[in-house]
């Protein structure tokens, strides 16, 4: 089963270079070990939430767009991970090897076919 790892953290935290450089190798470790695994479906690194729009639209068809993101909240989406699981406990143990998962959250959700 597909599960989604949407990766959150706080956009405004201030990170050095070398902090910087630090978790971006960690990510690449991370993407590279769930390739080797096979388990890795997708993978997205997101542009800062002020770039995002949101969108609304009622039955009446009145649409209503909004600069970034809907929630306000700390946290944002900041990339996510499409990982082929055998279960939630195997997503989850997964997950926690997200590097964000040291200063940030991972949201683990099944992902539904359409």
């Amino acid at each position: 089963m597909r599960y989604a790892l949407l990766v959150c953290a706080d956009e405004s935290a201030a990170v050095g270079d070398e902090e910087r450089a630090r978790r971006e190798a960690a990510f690449t470790r991370f993407r590279d070990r769930m390739r080797e695994q096979g388990v890795l479906h997708a993978g997205e690194r997101l542009h800062r939430a002020e770039t995002a729009a949101t969108v609304r639209c009622w039955d009446g068809g009145d649409v209503l767009i909004a600069d970034g993101p809907f929630a306000e909240t700390r946290e944002q989406i900041v990339g996510f991970f499409v990982l082929d699981c055998k279960d939630l406990d195997e997503a989850i143990e997964l997950a926690a090897t997200v590097p964000t998962a040291w200063y940030g959250t991972i949201e683990v959700r099944p992902v539904r076919d359409v």
